[in-house]
């Protein structure tokens, strides 16, 4: 029988114990595990872990408190460099701006590996892991820490945020690219191309807000208040989490496409010569709200709803 290593968190200094626990997990082999136990949830842990050695670990409560708590962490067999990009984005959000150079989707497409995408859209992958190592030897930017947050914190700043700005700019977005294929549509086809998709992706979004908000949103919100303050978990007419959560991620994909189209039939937002004033502030704005949908979408995707569901994988277990 294989041998696991144990290590006692609470006989350590406070500073000394992440650390610790750090050396040791790469100190492992593939495949390899230890041992933890401590006298709260170290769930704080999880995170960090997370954050900062992607999802290349598997995290097993063998016993689930209330007076000990005792963790398996595990090395997976793939490397570190299987991450996909959602999880490389989420680690130092610096990073996006690389994969948009390249034309690599971070966001609805951040499942895949930075291999995966290459290989199918023809980009050096050499280039790309060179820039992004750049990205590495640089001073950290000052980014929100968003995985610290709290689900039901990082769920209201992604309405007064994102949410937000969907429902400021969407409307005046539509009216200008509506003027200017009926403007110049007849020189330039593609507005008209233009109009039609982002009318199409407007009010798809605007009922996608919706349906989060009024759905997904509240009981994710409710599983925070229940991870602060314990109780039961509400009860639901959608199952689990995970049901809304593939809808939601389903509908972020088309809104993705459709921008990306936009994008590529606009050449980038290259201006026509005689484009007018209408024009070059439809172009500013179609270029800033798909870059606002990126992290918008990042941020549900990569950070909020795989939180969410772990925050419903530990509450529905037993606590003896």
């Amino acid at each position: 029988m294989e041998t696991i290593n144990t290590l006692d968190v609470t006989a350590l200094e406070p500073r000394l114990k992440h650390p610790r626990i750090f050396e040791i997990y790469d100190g492992l082999n593939p495949g390899g595990s230890f041992i933890i136990y401590n006298d709260h949830d170290p769930k704080p842990l999880y995170y960090q872990l997370l954050a900062e050695r992607g999802t290349g670990f598997s995290w097993e409560y063998l016993e689930n408190g209330p007076e000990l708590w005792k963790v398996k962490i595990s090395k997976n067999e793939s490397s570190r460099q299987e991450e996909t990009i959602g999880e490389i984005v989420t680690r130092d959000f610096r990073k996006a701006q690389v994969f948009k150079r390249f034309g690599i989707d971070f966001c609805c497409g951040g499942k895949k590996t930075i291999k995966e995408v290459c290989d199918k859209k023809g980009i050096d992958l050499t280039e790309v892991t060179s820039a992004l190592e750049q990205i590495n030897s640089d001073t950290p930017a000052g980014e929100n820490d968003y995985l610290k947050w709290d689900i039901g914190f990082l769920t209201d700043y992604i309405i007064n945020t994102h949410h937000q700005y969907v429902k400021d700019n969407t409307s005046f977005i539509a009216e200008l690219a509506n003027k200017v294929a009926r403007v110049h549509g007849e020189q330039h086809p593609e507005a008209i191309e233009v109009a039609r998709l982002f009318n199409e992706v407007g009010a798809d979004l605007i009922l996608h807000l919706s349906k989060e908000e009024k759905v997904l949103f509240p009981f994710i919100k409710e599983l925070a208040i229940v991870q602060r303050n314990g109780g039961l978990l509400p009860e639901t007419a959608f199952g689990n989490v995970s049901n809304p959560i593939h809808m939601m991620e389903s509908e972020h994909e088309q809104a993705g496409e459709i921008l990306h189209a936009i994008r590529e039939i606009t050449n980038d937002f290259t201006l026509p010569a005689d484009a007018c004033n209408s024009y070059t502030i439809l172009y500013k704005k179609l270029d800033e709200y798909e870059n606002d949908l990126h992290k918008h979408v990042h941020l549900e995707n990569n950070i909020l709803f795989p939180k969410a569901l772990l925050a419903e994988k530990e509450l529905q277990m037993p606590t003896n």
